[in-house]
């Protein structure tokens, strides 16, 4: 097979995400991870004449086949690479990061060499045979995109920017710092389909989504989603968004930046340089009469203020706070200067999640039952599980599960919000109520066998946390 005809399939294989695993006169034998579609295999026998054979792999077994092939192949890829221009090393990377399904992308230069690194299912892993050395030319490419300062290295810079890969427009997030050996950027993929943006697809239980829903069609209020970074709180803030958005209804946010475009909805992205910080884009959207607003992220009481009074006069107010659980988010509150009583009128639902991995289930095996916990957290014993790995997954773990913790504001909880209760008396308030931690909720994935202990312990903390 002479070598047009060999870039001419392999050109064709990347287009439909197909690898090749013999080629030569006689047959062409590809793998891809979903049914072959009629265009792709038209293109296939035009350009060659070959008998075709396919076969359908996992999508871990495919990548670690091109892993494989890279190591296999010396420095003949890192040779082609420097060959290649920054634009398209940049988008080889970003390719490889979704399809790799990464929420980031790490490029970090070292005293030897660059090191890349991709964020699969929460967990940091290494992006073997890239063949790049130097970090410049990518980061520059990068700042280009996002429309940053690329003679500027001193200080940091944070940008936006889309680019279409494989025929879909993908929107990323670029972050850069200055460090020992040089510039590293951090790339995080963003939410690109809206349509994936629907209540349905959180992930929510059927009993918290409905209180869930029940907080969202209040008139005026206020609705709290707390976690760490990377939790999932962008996407359940912006899932409660999208069902709200209705002809019918003015939807306006402020975000710093804005993470989901969504049509409909009216979103500022703050800009501190200039001036247009939180609080100034709350006081203008508050006369542009709004239904709803999502606010971003409370920082400090100033916001946190703007924000409780906007819930108690006519408004239903989103929004994002970094605090571990339910009933700290209280406390938090109270701690920026938001008086009780007005928290009390203004806050109807406090929902605090996290993401922990999923086990395979092809490879998943049953470990042994444990029973140490106290009965109010979880009587009896708790069947574990253990992540082998396997062609599928080869990790024992694909995919994550949210984990979600609800707090509505019952009139005796507003009551004691009001007094200025202690945090324990809120925590024990909320347990009388029926309210599972985040701890107990995982629980019963790891009963299920959705997930493991160790993997629950090291995302939500011990029992006793």
């Amino acid at each position: 097979m002479n070598a047009e005809t060999q870039r001419a399939l392999e050109a064709i294989c990347h287009r439909y995400h197909a690898i090749i695993i013999e080629c030569t006169p006689q047959r062409l034998h590809i793998a891809l991870a979903d049914t072959p579609g009629h265009e792709m295999m038209a293109e296939l026998r035009f350009a060659t004449h070959s008998a075709i054979n396919v076969e359908c792999w996992p999508q871990a077994r495919l990548e670690q086949f091109s892993r494989q092939a890279s190591i296999a192949s010396g420095q003949e890829p890192a040779a082609e690479e420097h060959s290649t221009t920054a634009v398209d090393q940049i988008n080889q990377l970003l390719t490889q990061a979704l399809q790799k399904r990464a929420s980031d992308l790490h490029i970090e230069p070292q005293e030897k060499g660059l090191r890349l690194r991709l964020r699969v299912d929460g967990v940091l892993q290494l992006l073997p045979g890239s063949g790049f050395e130097n970090s410049s030319q990518l980061i520059a490419r990068l700042k280009i995109l996002a429309g940053l300062d690329i003679a500027e290295r001193r200080v940091p810079q944070d940008g936006q920017f889309s680019v279409t890969l494989n025929n879909n427009n993908e929107s990323f997030r670029l972050s850069t710092l200055p460090t020992r050996f040089g510039e590293k950027a951090v790339v995080r993929l963003l939410q690109s389909d809206a349509r994936t943006i629907e209540l349905d697809n959180i992930g929510m239980p059927g009993p918290l989504l409905k209180r869930y829903r029940d907080a969202l069609s209040r008139p005026q209020g206020m609705i709290l989603v707390t976690g760490p970074t990377g939790s999932g709180k962008t996407f359940t803030l912006y899932s409660g968004l999208s069902w709200l958005n209705v002809a019918t209804r003015n939807l306006c946010s402020v975000e710093d930046p804005v993470e989901i475009p969504l049509s409909g909805v009216n979103q500022t992205q703050i800009h501190t340089r200039s001036g247009l910080d939180f609080h100034r884009v709350l006081r203008a959207l508050l006369r542009q009469d709004p239904d709803v607003i999502m606010i971003g992220e409370i920082r400090d009481g100033e916001t946190a203020e703007i924000a409780v009074k906007a819930a108690q006069t006519g408004h239903l107010v989103l929004s994002t706070l970094h605090t571990n659980s339910t009933t700290e988010t209280l406390v938090r509150l109270g701690q920026m200067g938001v008086p009780g009583y007005l928290l009390a009128s203004a806050l109807k639902l406090v929902i605090a999640q996290r993401l922990v991995r999923r086990l395979c289930k092809h490879c998943r095996q049953p470990a042994e039952a444990t029973a140490h916990f106290p009965p109010h957290i979880w009587p009896g014993t708790v069947q574990n599980w253990r992540a082998v790995g396997c062609e599928h997954c080869f990790s024992g773990f694909y995919g994550r599960l949210p984990l979600f913790e609800l707090l509505p504001v019952t009139a005796r909880l507003q009551n004691a919000l009001a007094k200025s209760a202690r945090p324990e008396e809120l925590a024990e308030i909320a347990r009388q109520q029926g309210m599972n931690s985040l701890f107990v909720e995982g629980l019963h994935c790891v009963n299920r066998g959705d997930t493991t202990l160790e993997e629950l312990t090291r995302v939500a903390g011990d029992s006793h946390e």
